[in-house]
């Protein structure tokens, strides 16, 4: 439920042409404790106002110079993306009030105007917009959880996916270049063992903060769970790029970690594959990058390793396949 402070600290703004019903609506408002009010007389200006403020409820006259009501809803709706129109309409011209509701208001209410209906109506509105953005709020946050891991923030294996499926589409119309790093700790099950869960958490997101910090903006860094990790490098030059980026980020994954006042020290594998010498699509260039991990791992660990032509792929090796649903 939307309590009753959330509603009167709800933001209105006043739209009439007429300072004496302007006035005479902003004392109601203000007896009955509403305490965020604007208002304006010239109906030209409701867009911006709206555009830097997003107010809960308009109170919108119809007949205005300049603009009309109507007119001013039309404007509306490119801010309102999504269709919803915080719009309470009061005008004297009682044909026009199912036109109002046509073009998007969500309520209306004739003039002259009973004081007490319009404090209802006012309240209702707002009860209902307040719920609406509550709901877009909580909807937004399943979308995120769905789509980010929950230990480290980081993109989550399906995010990661969709990212470098669009990398690679960008890569091919362009004829660039880009790869995938797949990252491992090296004997991580150590940390949980000797330090707690809990200490093996906090050093997966101080890791996920340097590889971050390690890429550039258009990269993507994903935790796929445990402790692997992969990248996402869109647009790279040449493979000694690549190769000194993949070196640069296993120096910094080394460096020791501060947690609760001990030093702990974790060292990172990484295989890397570049498109499109090592594979045309997502599966097959994340196969590359996999088996190149394991020839790290197999090299001695805290190092990284390119991988081979895409037609050595054929071998079962260790490749675990990814797939959205997973």
């Amino acid at each position: 439920m939307i309590s009753k402070l959330e509603i009167l600290n709800a933001s209105i703004l006043i739209v009439d042409d007429q300072q004496s019903n302007v006035m005479l609506i902003e004392e109601m408002l203000r007896e009955n404790g509403y305490v965020r009010i604007s208002t304006t007389t010239d109906s030209r200006t409701v867009c911006e106002l709206h555009l830097n403020n997003d107010y809960d409820l308009i109170l919108l006259d119809l007949k205005m110079p300049g603009m009309d009501g109507f007119e001013v809803m039309e404007e509306l709706k490119k801010i309102e993306t999504d269709g919803y129109l915080p719009v309470l309409v009061i005008t004297a011209l009682r044909d026009k009030n199912l036109r109002a509701l046509g073009a998007g208001a969500k309520d209306f209410i004739a003039k002259p105007f009973d004081l007490v209906e319009l404090q209802t109506r006012i309240h209702n509105m707002l009860e209902v917009r307040l719920l609406y953005k509550r709901l877009e709020h909580y909807s937004r946050e399943l979308e995120s959880l769905a789509l980010h891991d929950a230990l480290t923030g980081l993109p989550n294996r399906r995010l990661f996916l969709d990212r470098l499926s669009l990398a690679i589409v960008h890569a091919h119309r362009n004829r660039l270049s880009m790869a995938v790093m797949y990252l491992d700790l090296d004997n991580f099950k150590l940390i949980n063992d000797t330090l707690s869960h809990e200490a093996g958490d906090t050093l997966l997101g101080m890791v996920a903060d340097r590889l971050v910090a390690g890429v550039r903006q258009i990269d993507t860094v994903a935790r796929l769970g445990g402790d692997e990790f992969v990248i996402a490098l869109a647009e790279v030059g040449n493979t000694d790029d690549v190769a000194r980026l993949a070196s640069k980020l296993v120096t910094s994954v080394s460096q020791p970690y501060d947690i609760n006042g001990q030093a702990v020290s974790i060292t990172t594998s990484v295989g890397v594959g570049i498109y499109p010498a090592h594979g045309a699509d997502a599966d097959t260039l994340l196969k590359s990058a996999d088996l190149a991990l394991h020839e790290a791992k197999h090299a001695g660990k805290n190092v990284y390793r390119l991988a081979t032509l895409a037609d050595s792929l054929s071998t079962t090796g260790h490749w675990r396949k990814f797939s959205p649903q997973a």
